[in-house]
C-alpha cells in the first residue's frame, strides 16, 4: 500500500511539474491588424498630425442651478498634414455624457466640435470632470478637456 501511495504521489508532481512547463512555453500570437484599420493608425507616427483647440481644453461654466442639464462643446481643428482621426471619447462620470463621437477622418485644415452634456441632478457644490479624447496627433494620442461648474440648490 505504501509502494503505491509513493507511486501514486510521485505521478502527481512529475504531471504538475509537465503542466508548469507547458505554461511556460506557451507561445502567445500576437494580433494581427488589416492594413488600414483605426488600431494601426492610431499606433503608427507615420499616421500621426496635429490638433489645435480652437476656444481653450478648459471651459468654466459658472454657476448653474441643479437639475438643469447643460451642452458643452470643444472646438478643434486638425493643423497637421494627415486626417485627423478621433478614436474614442468618454468621460469621467456618469453626470457628464458624450452625445456621440465626431464622425471622422478630418482632413487637414478641417475644423470638428466634441460636444458633452453636464447633469447637475443631485450634484450640488464646485464640480470638475474631464473629458477624454483619443487620436492620432503627434504630441499625445490622448487629450484631457475639463468643464467646471459651480452647482447651486433651488
Amino acid at each position: 500500500m505504501k509502494k503505491f501511495l509513493i507511486i501514486f504521489i510521485f505521478g502527481i508532481c512529475i504531471t504538475a511539474c509537465d503542466e508548469e512547463d507547458k505554461k511556460e512555453t506557451e507561445v502567445i500570437t500576437p494580433k494581427v491588424e488589416q492594413p488600414g484599420s483605426l488600431d494601426n493608425v492610431l499606433e503608427d507616427s507615420v499616421n500621426f498630425t496635429a490638433i489645435h483647440w480652437l476656444d481653450s481644453t478648459y471651459q468654466d461654466l459658472g454657476k448653474v442651478e441643479e437639475g438643469r442639464v447643460v451642452d458643452v462643446a470643444f472646438r478643434f481643428k486638425n493643423t497637421g498634414d494627415k486626417p485627423l482621426i478621433i478614436s474614442s471619447v468618454s468621460t469621467s462620470c456618469g453626470c457628464t455624457t458624450v452625445p456621440e463621437k465626431p464622425k471622422g477622418p478630418f482632413a487637414p485644415g478641417e475644423e470638428g466640435v466634441i460636444k458633452a452634456k453636464f447633469d447637475s441632478k443631485n450634484m450640488a457644490g464646485e464640480r470638475v470632470r474631464e473629458v477624454f479624447v483619443s487620436a492620432n496627433t503627434t504630441k499625445s494620442t490622448s487629450h484631457i478637456l475639463l468643464l467646471r461648474v459651480d452647482v447651486v440648490k433651488k
